[in-house]
């Protein structure tokens, strides 16, 4: 038989069950929000933790009265067992709930509050009173989007991208002599040197990662200190300012108080900004992805200029068969991530006077968005990229097919002459030489002295 306790709240009496450490309006949000199967994240929970423990400092310090150093202890332990992962069936309410997110700062107030309790071996702790103290979900919501972008980002994502950038770094070294054709268009065009293409794949990376720090900037201000509309009320003067510096201390990165907290409580510009730069290593990554797949194509009938690792069977009928299911993996990503974009960017816009109540589906999104690239990055560095191997021989046979290298007569023979002959290379199926020379453009030993592939890269 289920046992249970009797929690109550504002509302009245609330059975939970006995052996969590959650209380009523948890209990509520749980019956009441039975919708999908998406919850809070844990990189909120754990920024809640940060927040809470933070907070609960700063009080300490303004409102010694209240905040006692026995509270601040009992706080700080629970807080503590959170962060080190010793409380993970406690966070149990669905992203689908209040846009304020206002049951999951409950939640976080009354698992610290019992479980501070039982540390203390009292009643010692009142999730509003204590562990809410000087605070909103209005501002700490907002707040814990924030903690946890930058933690996430910094401690997942830039790792994750750093090492794919020194990977394709060491492949361009690795294949510094090798020509290739290149392609615009989808079609033929003029040859390009193997590490060339490969600096691009880089630099497109690189790119994303500046972008990428640099929205860290406006994701560093803190709505905490605003509490229910912006005016700070019921929080001490220098609160703001204090919680960002234990915050800061705490996770070991720089934040700092939003300096206009009614902008803080009603726009998520900082995540539109800072998810736009994911989006855009999204864009990235879908391109390098896709040209891997392409070149690696084949491996008989298709571009086969690059092979691939091939990691486990490719096909239930085709024996043998062998796809680019990194690449595939990478481009999935990418798709979920450019939709996350869209929903963060709807969200964002429903800022109605002093509060954003679509809060909970911007966190998930956001940080579903950072866990994914990270992730996918690693995956395909370590399964897919560090196995890259030029097909030599089929690039130089591809560059010599390729007509395209007629733009290395335009100097002697002009644009239009060139242009003949590449048609009449296609239409008999001859090489450019055989073209130029029949047409009585150039003798056979001149075209050897102009024609130089190698010099075009």
């Amino acid at each position: 038989m289920d046992k249970f306790r009797i929690e109550h709240d504002s509302m009245g009496e609330v059975k939970v069950p006995a052996e969590h450490l959650w209380g009523a309006q948890t209990q509520r949000s749980f019956e009441n929000f039975r919708i999908g199967v998406e919850k809070m994240p844990e990189g909120i929970i754990r920024a809640f933790a940060v927040l809470k423990k933070a907070c609960a400092e700063a009080n300490r310090e303004l409102l010694p009265e209240k905040m006692t150093e026995e509270k601040l202890k009992a706080i700080c332990a629970a807080c503590d067992e959170i962060l080190a992962g010793q409380l993970p069936g406690e966070f149990p309410l669905s992203v689908w709930q209040t846009g304020s997110g206002t049951q999951s700062n409950m939640n976080l107030n009354e698992v610290v509050a019992n479980r501070g309790n039982q540390i203390a071996g009292k009643k010692l702790l009142h999730p509003n009173d204590d562990v809410n103290m000087s605070q909103s979900s209005n501002d700490t919501f907002p707040a814990a989007i924030h903690i946890a972008a930058v933690c996430e980002i910094k401690s997942r994502l830039l790792p994750a991208l750093s090492g794919l950038i020194d990977e394709f770094d060491r492949l361009e070294k690795e294949n510094e002599g090798v020509l290739k054709c290149g392609r615009t268009h989808l079609q033929d065009a003029v040859p390009i040197r193997f590490s060339q293409e490969i600096s691009g794949w880089k630099a497109l990376l690189e790119r994303s990662r500046e972008q990428i720090i640099s929205s860290l900037s406006s994701l560093s201000n803190l709505s905490l200190g605003g509490t229910a509309v912006g005016t700070g009320l019921n929080a001490p003067e220098r609160f703001d300012i204090l919680a960002a510096e234990k915050i800061s201390a705490a996770t070991g990165h720089a934040f700092k108080t939003d300096p206009n907290k009614f902008h803080s409580l009603s726009s998520q510009d900082e995540a539109v900004f800072g998810h736009g730069a994911l989006k855009a290593l999204a864009a990235d990554l879908m391109k390098i992805s896709n040209d891997v797949r392409w070149l690696a194509s084949g491996p008989r009938t298709g571009l086969g200029e690059i092979t691939i690792p091939a990691n486990e069977p490719g096909s239930s009928i085709m024996p043998g068969k062998v796809n680019p299911t990194q690449c595939e993996a990478v481009t999935m990503v990418a798709v979920q991530v450019m939709g996350n974009d869209t929903a963060i960017g709807f969200a964002a816009s429903q800022g109605n006077f002093q509060l954003n109540v679509f809060l909970p589906v911007i966190a998930y999104n956001y940080l579903q968005s950072v866990r994914l690239l990270a992730d996918a990055m690693e995956s395909f560095r370590k399964n897919c990229v560090s196995g890259i191997k030029p097909n030599v021989e089929k690039m130089t046979e591809n560059v010599n097919k390729s007509l395209m290298l007629a733009a290395a007569l335009n100097p002697s023979i002009g644009y239009e002459n060139a242009a003949k002959a590449v048609k009449l290379a296609f239409e008999k199926n001859i090489t450019l030489k055989e073209a130029v020379v029949e047409l009585g453009l150039l003798s056979s030993d001149e075209f050897d002295r102009v024609f130089r592939p190698e010099d075009m890269t």
